[in-house]
């Protein structure tokens, strides 16, 4: 600054703060002049003090102003400020006017605008006015004002003779349209109102003359009306009609072109700057001449137009590079004429520079600028207050200079730029004054910005000179200075780059000649906004949901401005929660629903606070099938085929993999949409092959890897010729239901692929390798039947299509067989062998293949059990059968009885059905292994033993050597005790009493029936023996009657605990139906429940629970003794696997603690191994493996492919067979 040339700033602050006033000497005052520039008095210093100000024209009347007729009033317009407030005056047309003077204008109050009022006759308002506003500093004056007062134009009152012209020769129907307020449009009518047409011949010119370059007969009329019409005063004005009469002749001669309008060869055009050209030729001459346009020194520019059938060169917004050499040529058969525009482009006074209002110290120099532009150039006008500048030298570059100002000197100069085209003012107020300092910023404003960013602490100071200005920082002993720090002119700071470091209390300090002044700012340096979680770019399915997600950090002091707001395509969301709302927001997640194709696009997160924010993009990308297809053409029409071309729809973001292409046609099926081809996405056209006959149409669908479009609109129908059948009829099926006859079968073919009317079908056949010839046959359906054919021979057979214009193709040639018969005979030499106790492999010499006299299915295995070994009395069973199909000579039978006399036949079987059986076979099954025991009960107990009582096996599989019965402890803890064995080979003995038990406590017990092949499969109880000084004696009432629902029991000890079951009278089926533990009150209780059972809800109760163990009962008994085999015990039969045997009919009903609770340890068999039963060996590994897949049916599974080796058996806690375990 200028100022800190003279004095240092260090010294500067010492005066400040010694309190010492500025004083400037003339050295100081030298050294200010490179800063006495002109000063604006910004508004906020008007608020400080009462500054004067000349006067400035703020508002006046367009320069131009027509007032209208249909106008109630024309306000004039002048408006001005200054201090003090100015007084107005006005001039017309160069002579002092006061319009306060004439009654029908009123004044507007502290302003120098003016209303006319119309009265009618305004006219004398007419003229040129002036406004000038003048208070004691100067005058400030308007522009000039032109007001137009229009007058009505009108036609003049005129007879016009008729016009009479020879048929070919040219005519001009005068216009002279009246002059007015322009724009002027002229309009030729006739009398009705109707427009006279224009072409090349006819045309009206810009003077609004009516010019025919040759008449004919037609043009003949009494009614050519020229309407002049004036929209800005809303007026339309018609001549007189004109009458046009065209003589008709033998002899039209044609003659070269000659101009009506311009004459001559040559015109000179000036036209302003910004306006329209408009250059025209009309010529006349037979043929009607045409016109063509050109620049001899150079281009026509391009927005150039020709309107009027190219009679006029028109171009918008001249510029200077429209100067130049125009040339309209008018040319028919006969020959040509040449006319050239000489085009200058004028401008009215425009501004190079101006001078400009400014406040300037007293003893400054001022200097001021007017400088003006056009063409003619303008010449340059200066004025001091309205009055023109005497006494003051103006430069040659119209520059004036007044040199040591005084307050005095104050003034509104105006500079004035004329030519023929138009005037321009520009007006500058110079102040001369001296003002100490006046600081226009607050004390102690605070001021916050983000770490990085640039930031701005006012200190808004004016004054005359204008004030120096410093800044301090509290923590400072110097003024701030540096590449980081800026002071403008105005005293503002800008601290860029800022730092956390930078916060703290800022001090301005300012002063010039005529005092000081100073204020403090406090500045807070915080975090900038950071999105820390920017959302990602994402792609969606129409219909989905959209979620961007946009975290971010923020200073901890902008917390109460902080936000987040989304954007999309640079457009902020406005978020609007209704029920049809699909924008959603929360915790700045962004979540769209139902997304649309209309949501692509990229998505903005804004996270901003009062001071900075920051923002990250993401797109999203919307998935969706792609749009149909459009614009279906047909090209390359064939009869055979047709070629189909589309434009793809849009692929939404997913290529287009394929078209699908359908039809439909309108004689079979009309309405009904068939897929007739698919073709690359990267086509867009197909060739249809197309049958005959049809009347098809088209339609395309794209298919991208998100699915497939909607179908396009149809083609266009094509209808093809009827043909030939080009395809035959397939699947045919030949079959033999008698041995003397073939039925013939076929798919018929298709409606649409017939080709044309009369479709039937040739059947032909012959005995392959016996007959040469072929015997045909027409026939319409679609099967036939050739009867009297030997027993199962080979037959040859072909189906040829036809219609009524030819044959189908050659056709194919078809293999097959007359009808079957029932085989001849029965398989021989049957053989059984024994694979284990249930199953056996049956081996048989296969029948010959002529014997079969079919198509050979298999074998059929039938067998029956006769009797059981243990009995002498033989029966007779239910017979099972088994079906091997293919071509064997074996097949495994499992699900066979052990120790059991069977009988089995075999016989083969082909499409006709079995034949005869061979001789009925006998064997045995050796022994295996019984069934588990068919009960096991705890008969009673005490504290130290345990009895049971069991029932033998139902199935005992063989010659019964005993049972044997384990036992161990199972009381409720992770260890079982050991295993007990007892052997009991009585088969007499169904009681076992097992003593040395210990007392309150659980045991389980496992009991297994045996032979001489081994133990079977255990059945388990489990039993608890008593307390110390317990009765464990059970006591059993007589037998209760099956019609009772209760039964008291009597003579129980008050205060004891007794265990009470409910069981069948059949030691056979001893299950338990009912058993609870129940506690007798003590005798202190007893008087509360006398008479209980007399009460009347108590006996209802027990009959409802005797009426339901009744049910029960009687279901248990049911189920208990029914006879006979079911398909789920054979199931149990075939499937050694134990796993599938742990639920039977012998658990229904049966009550056990126990039953469903795993046991813990492993079990172990009589001889300490677990071991499978023989009875559950499994077939698979007596089955041979080309064959070893079959069941009742004919085709094995599986059920039996079992592994022969098996490994260790689990056991779980069911009262089935299962064998015990060892802890």
């Amino acid at each position: 600054m200028g100022f800190a040339t003279c004095f240092s700033c260090k010294m500067m602050k010492m005066l400040w703060n010694a309190g010492v006033s500025f004083s400037f000497s003339l050295s100081a005052t030298l050294c200010l002049l490179n800063w006495t520039a002109a000063l604006d008095i910004p508004l906020e210093a008007l608020g400080h003090t009462n500054i004067e100000q000349l006067p400035t024209i703020t508002e006046q009347s367009p320069t131009s102003q027509v007032a209208f007729p249909f106008d109630e009033k024309f306000p004039i317009k002048c408006e001005a400020k200054g201090n003090p407030h100015p007084e107005f005056k006005w001039t017309k047309d160069g002579q002092p006017f006061d319009p306060s003077n004439d009654p029908r204008v009123t004044m507007v109050e502290n302003s120098g605008t003016f209303i006319i009022g119309n009265s009618g006759n305004i006219s004398e308002f007419q003229g040129v006015y002036r406004c000038s506003a003048t208070n004691k500093l100067g005058t400030a004056i308007s522009e000039e004002i032109e007001i137009i007062i229009p007058t009505i134009p009108k036609f003049p009152k005129e007879k016009n003779p008729p016009i009479t012209v020879e048929e070919g020769n040219a005519v001009v129907l005068q216009c002279n349209p009246p002059k007015g307020i322009p724009p002027l449009k002229i309009h030729w009518m006739t009398i009705s109102l109707q427009h006279i047409d224009q072409d090349e011949r006819v045309s009206v010119g810009l003077n609004g003359d009516l010019y025919f370059s040759n008449v004919l007969e037609k043009d003949s009329r009494r009614d050519y009306c020229c309407f002049a019409a004036f929209p800005r005063i809303r007026t339309i004005v018609q001549k007189t009609p004109m009458t046009l009469i065209v003589n008709r002749t033998n002899s039209i001669l044609q003659r070269r072109p000659k101009l009506l309008t311009p004459s001559g060869g040559h015109s000179t055009i000036n036209i302003v700057k910004g306006n329209v050209l408009q250059l025209e030729c009309i010529a006349e001459g037979l043929p009607t001449p045409k016109i063509e346009w050109t620049r001899l020194d150079g281009e026509l520019p391009k927005r150039a137009a020709f309107p009027n059938q190219g009679k006029l060169l028109k171009i918008s917004e001249v510029t200077e590079a429209e100067n130049g050499l125009y040339q309209c040529n008018a040319a028919n058969a006969l020959g040509k004429v040449l006319h050239n525009f000489q085009v200058t482009v004028e401008e009215p006074p425009r501004w190079l520079s101006k001078p400009e209002s400014m406040i300037y110290t007293i003893g400054a120099d001022v200097t001021l600028d007017c400088k003006a532009a056009g063409k003619p150039e303008p010449t340059i006008q200066w004025k001091v207050n309205g009055v023109p500048l005497r006494n003051v030298p103006v430069s040659i570059d119209n520059q004036i200079v007044r040199r040591n100002v005084k307050k005095t000197d104050s003034a509104v100069y105006q500079c004035e730029a004329s030519n023929k085209h138009g005037t321009i003012l520009a007006s500058a107020n110079i102040l001369v004054m001296n003002l100490p300092p006046m600081l226009l910023t607050d004390n102690n404003l605070e001021y916050a910005a983000v770490e990085g960013k640039d930031v701005l602490l006012d200190c808004k100071v004016f004054g005359s000179p204008h004030p120096v200005v410093e800044w301090d920082r509290e923590d400072s002993a110097s003024p701030v200075q540096g590449p980081k720090y800026f002071i403008y002119e105005n005293g503002s700071l800008n601290i860029k780059n800022t730092i956390k470091e930078d916060s703290g209390l800022y001090t301005c300090l300012t002063g010039n000649t005529e005092g000081k002044a100073a204020i403090t700012a406090i500045l807070d340096i915080r975090d900038a906004t950071q999105i820390v979680e920017p959302p990602e770019n994402i792609k969606v399915l129409r219909g989905s949901t959209a979620q961007f997600t946009c975290g971010a950090k923020y200073d901890s002091a902008s917390a109460n401005d902080f936000q987040v707001s989304w954007n999309k395509d640079n457009e902020e969301i406005t978020f609007i929660h209704t029920d049809n709302s699909r924008f959603y927001v929360e915790d700045g997640v962004l979540q769209i629903i139902n997304v649309s194709s209309e949501d692509q696009g990229n998505y903005t997160c804004v996270a901003s606070t009062a001071l900075d924010q920051a923002q990250e993009t993401a797109a999203l990308i919307v998935l969706d099938v792609p749009d149909p297809p459009e614009d279906l053409k047909l090209s390359e029409p064939k009869n055979t085929s047709v070629r189909l071309n589309w434009t793809p729809g849009n692929s939404h973001n997913k290529p287009i993999t394929e078209f699908i292409v359908e039809y439909e046609e309108s004689r079979w099926k009309p309405g009904d949409w068939h897929e007739l081809v698919r073709v690359a996405g990267n086509h867009t056209s197909a060739l249809l092959k197309l049958h005959g006959h049809v009347d098809y149409q088209f339609r395309v669908s794209a298919v991208n890897e998100i699915g497939r479009s909607q179908p396009s609109d149809p083609s266009d129908r094509y209808k093809t010729l009827p043909r030939a059948p080009e395809n035959n009829p397939g699947g045919i099926v030949m079959e033999g239901n008698l041995p003397n006859e073939i039925h013939i079968k076929w798919e018929p073919l298709k409606p649409i692929e017939q080709n044309g009317p009369g479709l039937e079908y040739k059947v032909s056949w012959r005995r392959k390798g016996v007959e040469d010839n072929w015997n045909e046959e027409i026939v319409k359906r679609h099967s036939f039947f050739i009867r009297n054919t030997p027993t199962f021979e080979p037959y040859e057979i072909q189906i040829q299509a036809i219609n009524h214009l030819g044959f189908g193709p050659e056709p194919k040639v078809v293999t097959g067989f007359s009808g079957e018969d029932f085989p001849e005979s029965a398989p021989q030499n049957v053989a059984v062998e024994i694979m284990n106790s249930t199953v056996i492999k049956v081996n048989w010499l296969r029948v010959p293949q002529e014997n079969i006299r079919g198509h050979l299915g298999g074998y059929r295995v039938h067998w029956w059990k006769v009797r059981s070994l243990l009995e002498e009395k033989r029966g007779h069973s239910e017979k099972h059968s088994l079906t091997f199909p293919g071509d064997r000579n074996h097949g495994m039978v499992p699900g066979l009885k052990p120790f059991s006399e069977y009988s089995l036949i075999v016989m083969a079987f082909n499409g006709r059905g079995n034949g005869p059986a061979s001789a009925p076979f006998t064997f045995k099954t050796p022994e295996g292994v019984p069934e588990h025991p068919a009960l096991l009960r705890v008969a009673s107990f005490n504290k130290d033993s345990i009895t049971l009582l069991w029932v033998p096996p139902l199935e005992q599989n063989g010659i019964l050597t005993g049972h044997m019965l384990q036992y161990q402890l199972i009381n409720d803890t992770e260890e079982l005790g050991n295993l007990h064995n007892i052997t009991i080979s009585d088969l007499t003995v169904t009681r076992w009493k097992v003593g040395g038990l210990e007392a309150s406590s659980k045991y389980k017990f496992y009991m297994s029936a045996c032979t001489r092949v081994g133990c079977g499969k255990p059945i388990t109880e489990e039993g608890i023996t008593t307390m110390e000084g317990g009765k464990g004696n059970w006591k059993i009432s007589e037998a209760v009657n099956i019609s009772q629902n209760f039964h008291i029991i009597e003579g129980l000890d008050p205060g004891s605990e007794y265990t009470i079951r409910l069981m069948t009278k059949n030691w056979v089926d001893n299950t338990s139906i009912f058993e609870d533990v129940v506690e007798t009150r003590g005798k202190a209780y007893a008087g509360i429940y006398d008479g209980i059972s007399t009460q009347g809800w108590f006996i209802g109760v027990m009959c409802a629970v005797a009426l339901l163990t009744l049910i029960m009962l009687i279901a248990c008994f049911v189920q208990r003794n029914k006879g006979g085999k079911y398909s789920v015990k054979e199931k149990e039969d075939l499937h050694p696997d134990l796993e599938s045997q742990g639920i039977n009919e012998d658990t229904f009903c049966e009550y056990s603690d126990n039953d469903e609770k795993p046991l813990k340890g492993s079990l172990e068999s009589l001889d300490g191994e677990m071991k499978a039963a023989e009875s559950g060996d499994s077939l698979a590994g007596y089955a041979d493996e080309e064959h070893d897949q079959f069941n009742e049916d004919g085709s094995f599974i599986g059920e039996y492919a079992a592994h022969r080796n098996k490994g260790p058996v689990g056991v779980n806690g069911n009262s089935k067979g299962l064998h015990p375990v060892t802890a």
